[in-house]
This record gives structure tokens, sequence and C-alpha cells, in this order.
């Protein structure tokens, strides 16, 4: 395992700096074999090594000797080609997308995303919403129709209800959509009746309505739990649902309708019913008596007997508690093994009964009254109730979330537009046009090629830091990204490719610029390929040697087995008796010069249970009954074992004097000490080929 790695990715990730510190100010420090070695590559090296310490001339002339030998062992590694190996750099590769991510996003976008995700974290909203799908890839005719179907129902909750014209231009949209075009002239019509009845038949939902949002949900909205819940998505906060929607929820007041939402799904629009304080995050145990849905009153009443029960003996002075009481009878099987216990939860997990009394409750270890949902009956004990804590203690939770999230695109979209604008960014939109007429079907089919749009010629796409991006690079880029798709435009679907292709190849300038624009990440970046090298090469001349050259490892030992001796010892067989009759016995027939087998067989005839025998080697301080009686022959007084409940006599068979190990019985500390011997032969040969040349001025100016 490479410690070195773990370090580095955790000192990356909690600690990047952004420094524009000009190359000009970074004059040599050292050269090593004539290679020279920057001020700025030292200095970070030797800070990070000696933390906060008050820097001194004589600590930093010591840590030069320290550092030119880390450099001498790179320049080593690259003198023998370890740089040049695949699997170097395929590893040095993905240490560099770690290291670069944090320069790769917009540092104030991300500070802003995770201070509006705290604030939000403060707050549950109820929310109810209506979904109409659409694809994010769909056909422009496609979602022309579900962006008017949704609008025409959000006018309609509002009380605008659609005219005989709207209808009627949104019936030929709806008969001109892929599904419902197809679905016709296969004489099938069930789907278009559907969704035109819906949008003809809005006045008429509207009158009937009581809550007009959440009545009129179930006849127009596309998801497929609306019948049961007729939209309501119950609680919920930050992270719970996709960021738009989100947005959506916490920018709309109570009782008002958001606008229209696009998400991955399709569009929404939302109804907020409540906004409160975020209850937290609670761990609760429950006993549960469950009841069926047609339960009959007779059903009802021996659930509602059997909880009072229950709970009278949870109340009782001499009750059982209440995991005892969980195991043995909650009908939650799955949380009654665990004594009731179920994971943690937020609001909008669990009913409105359950959850109201479970967050009323005070303190850790409070239990409610029996409480009713449409489940059954059940009695709620609180074990742990976390809050929003300070934004210090959750800023890395919220980092984590968010680049899990598709908020995090945000502060990637900032850093293009802001890589786009310093480096004078130019397109010219009609040299990506002529794609459309060079890109056809078989691009859905992927089957296209590159060569297909040769014609078009190599002329230049756009610009940025006056590097020229091709057609030519374009249509490699086109195929590289083709697979088998759905029926779509092909305009629209290469315009978004286009739009990809220009983000990757503005993060990509942008990557290649990091090691010049940031001292801070150059010094990183180097440190993690140094630092491979140096593992890999140490491995190489050291570890690894000393674990696979055997026969070096066997000199080695030979000349050195004066080092690795056995201490004093003592061949013990100590004699584990049931008894003292037992341990009599033993003693009689030890003095008899009866060998173990014998007093074995003639003490375990009646039982194998009577007698074991033991026989271990101890060095003194192993074993204080073996210490206190270390001489050869028969200790005077027997041993109470309380652990064991047995009766020990102990025998000394022979004391052995110091001797040599074998090899194998000391190879980790020969394995160590060879090491130790390689390491030093190879410094000592490290430090007749590379010379150190200092630049004192320089290194005296490390203040």
């Amino acid at each position: 395992m490479k410690v070195f790695k773990f370090f580095a990715v955790t000192l990356t990730i909690t600690a990047f700096t952004f420094n524009l510190a000009g190359q000009n100010d970074d004059p040599v420090i050292m050269w090593i074999n004539d290679r020279p070695i920057k001020k700025s590559e030292f200095e970070a090296v030797y800070r990070k090594n000696n933390g906060k310490d008050a820097i001194s001339n004589k600590s930093v002339k010591e840590y030069v000797d320290l550092f030119s030998l880390f450099k001498s062992k790179v320049f080593e590694a690259e003198s023998l080609g370890l740089d040049t190996l695949n699997s170097f750099k395929s590893e040095l590769a993905g240490y560099r997308r770690q290291l670069a991510s944090p320069y790769l996003t917009d540092k104030n976008t991300d500070e802003n995303l995770m201070t509006e995700a705290f604030e939000r974290m403060k707050q549950e909203v109820k929310a109810s919403h209506i979904l109409v799908k659409v694809d994010e890839t769909a056909l422009p005719k496609d979602t022309l129709e579900a962006w008017t179907r949704i609008n025409l129902i959000r006018n309609a909750i509002l009380g605008k209800m659609p005219a005989a014209g709207d209808v009627a231009n949104y019936d030929k949209l709806l008969k001109n959509t892929t599904e419902v075009s197809k679905l016709l002239k296969g004489k099938d019509s069930v789907l278009y009746k559907v969704k035109i009845g819906a949008i003809r038949n809005l006045s008429d939902y509207y009158q009937k309505a009581a809550d007009k949002f959440m009545d009129i949900a179930p006849k127009t909205s596309d998801d497929p739990s609306v019948l049961d819940n007729k939209g309501n998505l119950n609680y919920f906060t930050v992270f719970d649902m996709v960021y738009p929607f989100e947005s959506a929820a916490y920018k709309t007041n109570v009782g008002e309708l958001s606008p229209i939402v696009r998400t991955r799904f399709g569009y929404h629009i939302l109804k907020v019913y409540d906004k409160r304080p975020y209850r937290g995050e609670i761990s609760v145990s429950h006993i549960m008596v469950k009841f069926p849905k047609n339960a009959s009153e007779q059903d009802r009443a021996n659930a509602k007997t059997k909880i009072d029960e229950l709970y009278s003996k949870l109340k009782s002075a001499q009750g059982q508690g209440f995991e005892d009481l969980a195991r043995q009878f909650s009908d939650d099987r799955q949380s009654g093994e665990r004594g009731g216990m179920l994971p943690p939860f937020k609001s909008g997990k669990f009913a409105a009964e359950f959850e109201n009394a479970a967050f009323g409750l005070k303190n850790n270890g409070d239990y409610t009254e029996p409480v009713q949902t449409n489940y059954g009956w059940h009695i709620i004990k609180r074990n742990e109730l976390k809050g929003v804590g300070e934004f210090k203690d959750v800023k890395n939770e919220l980092k984590s979330r968010i680049a899990k999230d598709s908020r995090s695109q945000m502060g990637r979209a900032a850093l293009i537009e802001r890589v786009k604008k310093e480096n004078g960014f130019v397109e010219n939109l009609k040299m990506r046009d002529e794609f459309f007429k060079v890109v056809d079907s078989t691009y859905l089919k992927a089957s296209w090629k590159a060569e297909n749009a040769a014609k078009l010629g190599n002329k230049e796409m756009f610009k940025l830091g006056g590097k020229s991006y091709t057609q030519n690079e374009f249509a490699k880029f086109l195929e590289s990204q083709i697979s088998f798709r759905s029926p779509t435009d092909l305009a629209e679907l290469v315009k978004n490719i286009y739009k990809t292709w220009i983000n990757e190849r503005v993060v990509a300038f942008e990557d290649a610029l990091l090691e010049k624009k940031y001292v801070d990440f150059a010094n990183l970046y180097r440190e993690y390929r140094d630092g491979i090298l140096l593992f890999d090469l140490t491995d190489q001349k050291v570890w690894g040697k000393a674990v696979k050259d055997t026969a070096g490892l066997r000199v080695f030992y030979e000349k050195n087995k004066g080092k690795y001796l056995w201490d004093e010892r003592a061949e013990v067989s100590t004699y584990k008796c049931l008894n003292d009759k037992v341990a009599k016995d033993v003693r009689k027939m030890l003095k008899e010069k009866k060998d173990e087998k014998q007093i074995t067989e003639a003490i375990n005839k009646t039982s194998q249970l009577n007698l074991t025998v033991e026989n271990i080697t101890f060095l003194k301080g192993e074993n204080k009954n073996v210490d206190s009686n270390w001489k050869e022959g028969v200790a005077e007084k027997d041993i109470k074992d309380e652990k064991e409940n047995k009766v020990l006599i102990v025998v000394v068979n022979k004391i052995l004097p110091k001797s040599p190990k074998t090899i194998s019985e000391c190879r980790g500390n020969v394995t160590a000490d060879y090491q130790t011997y390689l390491e030093e032969e190879w410094l000592a040969y490290l430090r007749g080929k590379y010379k150190v040349k200092l630049n004192e001025e320089v290194l005296k100016s490390i203040k």
C-alpha cells in the first residue's frame, strides 16, 4: 500500500489554495548534477514537513541534505525509465484528475451553493406537484406539446380556462407527437383521448374541485403515484428532490403556484402548502400492533386492547423494557428483532401521525402513548435527534453531496464562461450548422463515420486562447459520442453534442494551464509524481528486493546470525486437572516417572474431561507461573486457575540456554535489517553519483 498516495489525496481535498505567483520570482536554489531546482519547490516541501515552526538558517540548511537526497532518488528513477512505464503514467493521470478537480470549478459558485444548501437545510417545505413527462432528448414537437399541456393546466388552476382556440391548437400538437401519431395510425386512440380529454375537461374539474390543485392533479399529472397521493409530496428539504424542483419549492411562497419547472423527468408545476423549521433527523424505536385496511371492528378493538396492555407493561414499575417488549410482541418483525429500532429519518418518510408523535418527544428515552396510523397502533420511543448543526460542522458533508448532485454543474458552467471570457473565445455557428447536412439517420444507428464530414473541409469552428478548433476535430468527437439512439431531431442532437465538445475543450484548455497559473498546484502535482517514482524505485532497490532476494537474505543472515538469539527459555508441560483429586493422582504418577501419555490415558479412563496437557516453550516474562518455577522439575505447589476453574501442575522439562534463531524463526527481523543494509548501500551510491551545488543567497532568503 502506498501510504504517500493516501496522504497526498487527503491533503489535496482539504487544503488546496490558489497561488498566482509569477515564475520570474522563482529563482534556482540548487543544482543537482546541473539540473536546476526552483526555490518554490524546495520551500513548499520544507514548510510542509516542518509544520509551523519558526524557520532558522540552521534548520533550512539541515533540510537541504534530506531534500537533495529525495530529488536524487527521483532523478535516478527517471534515469532507469520508471517515468516512461504505462503503469506509472496511468496512476499519475488518475491522481492528477483528483488534484485538478478543485481548480476546474468556480470557487465562488461552489461556496454560494454550500451556503444556499445550508440555509435550505433549516427549513422543510410541504408541496404538491403535477408532472407532464417529456424526455430531455425529445423531439421539439414532443417538447412543445408537453410545455403547452402543462401551461394550460397551470392557467386553469389559476382560474384561466383554455378557450376553444387553445384546445384546438393543443389538439393539433398532440396528434403530431411521435407517440400519439404512431398510435393513431394503428387505430389506437386511447392515449389521445386521455390527453385531449384532460385538457377539454379542465373547466369541469375546476368547478368540482375543493382544492383546485390536489383535486385536478389526479386528472392531469403523469406521475404514477398521483392516484394515491394527489401529487402530495409531504415535507421535504434540501437534496431530497432534484435541484431545479427543490429551488422552485423554496422560492415559491406558501399558498402560491410555482412557475413551470423543467427537470430530467419533464415539466412540473408545484403548489407550496407549508414551510416550517427543520425538525431534524430522528432515530426511534417502535412497538407495533397491526391491523389490515379492511379490518373489522373486532379486529380494531383487539389491536387497541393489545397495544394498551403493552403500554401498561411499559409504565409498570416492574414492567419489561421497551426493547424486550418489541422483540416479543411487535408485529413489525424486521424492527422487532432490533428491539424496535428503525433507521434514522427526516420529515416526509412516514405517516404524519407517526412523525408528529415522534418529533413531539422532548428527550431521548421518552416514549409516546399509543399512536394510531392507517397501518395500526404504535408506541414510539425517541433514541436520538440531530439538528442542522453549525456550518463548519456540515461543510464537508455539503461539499460532498453537492459534488454528487446536478447543482455541481453550476460551478463548472461558471468556470467555462470565465475561461471563455479570459481567453477570447469566438465561434462561427455557420460552421456548426454545416453538419446538419452530413449527420443523417445512420448516426442514430451508430454507424456514422467522421469521414462522412470530409467534404466540409477543415474550417475553424471556434477559437480559444489563439488556438483553432476545426470541423475535422468535431467530426471525430461526433464519432466518439456515437451510440444507438431513439428517433430524435438530428439538428438538435448536433447542437447538444457541439455544446458538449466546446465545454470539454474549454475545461481541457484550463486544465493544461494549471501548472503555469498556480504554483501550489504545480508543486503538489510534482510532489505526487516524485512520490510515486520514489515509492516504485525504493520498492525495486530496497523493500521488494529484500523480500525477493532470498539468496542475499541468507548470506546477510549468516554474517549477522549472532544478532538473532533466543534468550534463555523453558520447555514446559502444564497439566490442567479437573479438580484437586485429579491433581493429586497426577502428582503421584509424575513422582513414579510416568510419561505424559501414560498419565493421560490413566487419568482420562473414566472421563476425557479429567485432564488436558499443554506443551509450550516460554521465554522469561511470558508466563508468571513458569517464571516462579524457573528450574527443571515439577513445581512444588498446585496453581488454581480461576478463569478455567482448574488445578494446574507446572512441569519444567528443560531449561534452554541462549542460542541462535534459525532464519525462519527470525525472518521478519532479518528482512527489516537487510532492507536497512540495502538502503544504506543505495544511499551511498546516490550520494556518490549526484552532486549538489547550492545557491547560498537564495537559501538565505527563505524566512
